[in-house]
């Protein structure tokens, strides 16, 4: 067997016990042969130096759109809507395929960087973001962005041949560590009449479904008012909502809503960053684990969270769930480091999440010799209140290195930022 020995730290385990012990890794099947402390090693396995560090599961970012690493701090400080149309609309009318692969380079680097070894990505030229995946070892779930809103007919039925053509070319790419998703971009901004006619071709190739839904009050009320249901009873009659699908944002969902997901085993991603800075809402997560439903996090794009440091979001959810739950209690400390690992992982339809024999080997190694995690009473208090991307050691995907000691090993780190750079300063100056 090629393995890899990770050694001689603590291990998060499964029930979200911390213990001392070692995990092999099996490189060949890029999966975790054993953890524990009296593992029988072979003699050529390369080891992984775990000393005062915490093993933990590889992050799962469950929705983003990495490509708008190129938006970060470009447009502030205003609500969805008018951010969308104003800003971000704007200047992705002028995205070319290399800006969408500087931006996906520069936003896995920073993933790797910060324990995140998976993540569910909705855009545009998804090739391009494929393509760096795939050189960056990550595992991923990807789909084109269709939206209709403003398009004629032929305009719209391209973009969702497009989509379509993605998913089934790409599903299994980079051996397997890509898989693909129809991604509608929301119930608003696509036509009932292209969810009627896709998604049951997606359906019928297996092709999971992807959407934003119930992310502002201007998401719900003209859905309610044109069809007199629930946005996601509407959802529900254009069979969006299946075990293999999952939701963005969530946040203005009733019960009933809740009761639905739970119901059609749909999961939910919490976007919280992005929710508080585009003053969207609180979403009702401790009701929704309640009731069953499965939640992921996601950082949602760099432009409006500003950045892809998963650990971010674990605080942010912990803390806007005691806020939305009127409950300190409510997203405890465990609840949102589940979000955040097997949580996402089955959100977006991937054996992560976990360290046990049989999952995938993606995991990350956080450094725990430092003074904000410090003493040790609770350490998956400290990864959901304390700990930060810069903490992360190594990083792992599929059995394979992609970050030792702080050094990203198949991303170029300074390249990435330098094209990122010039590529977004020419996207600004073309689109004003």
């Amino acid at each position: 067997m090629h393995a890899l020995y990770v050694a001689g730290g603590h291990v998060l385990r499964p029930d979200g016990t911390i213990v001392e012990g070692d995990v092999l890794v099996d490189r060949d099947a890029g999966r975790i042969d054993a953890v524990g402390s009296d593992i029988a090693v072979p003699a050529d396995a390369e080891t992984l130096d775990a000393a005062g560090g915490l093993v933990i599961p590889g992050l799962v970012n469950a929705h983003t759109h990495v490509a708008m690493t190129l938006l970060r701090g470009y447009a502030d400080d205003k609500p969805l809507d008018a951010w969308l149309q104003e800003d971000v609309w704007p200047v992705e009318a002028e995205l070319e395929p290399a800006d969408v692969a500087a931006g996906a380079r520069l936003g896995v680097a920073e993933m790797i960087r910060s324990g995140t070894t998976a993540f569910a990505d909705m855009y545009f030229e998804m090739d391009q973001v494929a393509d760096v995946v795939a050189e960056s070892g990550m595992r991923a779930r990807l789909g084109h962005g269709a939206i209709t809103v403003g398009k004629d007919a032929d305009a719209a039925h391209a973009d969702f041949e497009t989509a379509l053509a993605f998913a089934r070319e790409y599903d299994g790419a980079a051996d397997g560590r890509i898989s693909t998703m129809l991604t509608p971009h929301s119930l608003t901004t696509v036509d009932e009449t292209y969810y009627r006619e896709y998604v049951p071709q997606a359906r019928e190739a297996g092709i999971p479904v992807h959407v934003h839904a119930n992310e502002t009050t201007d998401e719900v009320e003209p859905i309610v008012s044109e069809s007199g249901q629930r946005p996601l009873a509407y959802a529900d009659d254009l069979d969006v909502l299946a075990p293999d699908s999952f939701l963005a944002h969530c946040v203005h969902v009733d019960a009933g809503e809740i009761d639905l997901l739970a119901e059609r085993g749909t999961a939910a991603v919490h976007c919280p960053a992005s929710n508080m800075k585009l003053a969207s809402g609180m979403a009702p997560v401790q009701a929704m684990l309640d009731a069953g439903v499965t939640v992921g996090l996601g950082t949602d794009g760099a432009a409006s969270n500003n950045d892809l440091d998963m650990f971010d979001e674990l605080r942010d959810a912990a803390m806007l769930g005691k806020l939305a739950a009127d409950d300190a209690s409510a997203v405890d400390a465990q609840a949102a480091v589940e979000m955040a690992t097997v949580g996402g992982a089955a959100a977006i339809g991937i054996d992560s999440g976990r360290i046990e024999p049989g999952a995938n080997a993606d995991l990350a190694v956080v450094d725990l010799e430092v003074p904000h995690l410090t003493p040790r009473h609770d350490l998956v208090s400290h990864l959901a209140y304390a700990a930060r991307g810069s903490d992360v050691r190594h990083t792992v995907c599929d059995g394979e290195l992609l970050m030792r000691d702080r050094e990203v090993l198949t991303v170029d780190v300074d390249a990435a930022r330098a094209a990122a750079q010039e590529r977004a300063t020419a996207l600004v100056e073309r689109a004003a």
